[in-house]
């Protein structure tokens, strides 16, 4: 009897955990039922077009049914590694993503902070608001005032060095491959910084008021109120989108390399999607095109793991 009696508790103890999961649910019904859209929309658009990827392992035929399909294994991949123009096209992807990376992720921190320590509101609201107001341009305008901007005829930049005597004539800017990273890198940071910002100054509105005023006890100055209060207070939010921007270090579009990109400057402008968009689509070769993406994607997984693991062994932070 007293073992009997010894096992009940334990029943009864389990029994909560076992239905934990069901009352969590019934009690949030709305809320999942809230973000069920948004899971069938990540489906559809996102792990329902995984099963794409075994065109990559076929010659693809359009008309043909997946049964009707020839299987080649991995002969597209073996001929995308012995391209020599894929390895150009992959220096072209890492150095501008690289330097996206460093510019992209440090101007919106150094601006997030500038802004907070703006006391004025007008002033702050004002440069706030010209800062982001680039991110709703479309690349086809932003694409269109850059190379304006840097024109031999009548363009701002040449006309301002012809003023100061720096050059004696007009550089072709958009003519030359080794300034084609960094003007792509500039444009970039020019139209999404102000953006991204706004994440940061988020974050920093976070921070309680009070930790400043402890610094100002402790005799910090404005410098060192940003080094010792600010930065550490948003050191979470900086990891996680710095581990994100990691795991889309490869996977960088094409539409500011295809809009300011020319014949002249080709070696330096094609990326690994304008080379799928190139060699594959463009060319009816699909399979081929669809293991170009899907290199693409399996690198971009195998760098979010690395960073995210990197810093949750450094900092204790992940996102995973």
């Amino acid at each position: 009897m007293e073992a009997i009696t010894a096992k009940k508790p334990e029943s009864n103890k389990r029994q909560p955990k076992a239905g934990r999961f069901f009352r969590i649910l019934l009690q949030q019904r709305y809320l999942y039922l809230m973000s069920l859209p948004f899971v069938i929309w990540v489906f559809v658009f996102s792990y329902l077009p995984l099963w794409g990827w075994t065109m990559a392992f076929q010659k693809f035929k359009p008309g043909r049914s997946f049964f009707e399909q020839e299987w080649v294994g991995f002969e597209h991949f073996v001929t995308l590694f012995s391209d020599e123009r894929f390895y150009l096209v992959l220096r072209n992807t890492l150095a501008m993503s690289f330097m996206g990376l460093i510019a992209g992720f440090t101007v919106p921190i150094l601006l997030a902070v500038l802004l907070n320590e703006v006391r004025q509101q007008v002033v702050k609201r004002f440069v706030q608001t010209i800062s982001y107001l680039p991110h709703f341009v479309s690349w086809v305008v932003v694409a269109g005032i850059i190379t304006k901007m840097l024109s031999t005829d009548n363009g701002v930049v040449n006309d301002v060095l012809l003023f100061l005597g720096v050059i004696n004539e007009p550089i072709q800017f958009m003519a030359k491959g080794n300034w084609f990273w960094s003007i792509v890198t500039a444009a970039d940071v020019w139209k999404e910084s102000g953006w991204n910002a706004i994440i940061y100054l988020a974050a920093i509105a976070g921070i309680g008021p009070e930790l400043y005023e402890a610094a100002k006890v402790d005799g910090a100055s404005r410098i060192q109120q940003i080094w010792h209060v600010t930065l550490p207070g948003i050191r979470t939010t900086i990891i996680v989108l710095l581990i994100m921007s990691i795991g889309h270090l490869i996977s960088i579009g094409f539409e500011r390399q295809f809009l300011l990109g020319n014949n002249l400057v080709r070696d330096y402008s094609e990326v690994l999607d304008l080379y799928a968009l190139n060699y594959g689509l463009g060319m009816g070769r699909f399979s081929f095109g669809t293991a170009i993406n899907m290199f693409n994607s399996m690198v971009s997984i195998l760098l979010l793991f690395i960073a995210n693991g990197t810093f949750k062994r450094l900092t204790k932070e992940s996102i995973m």
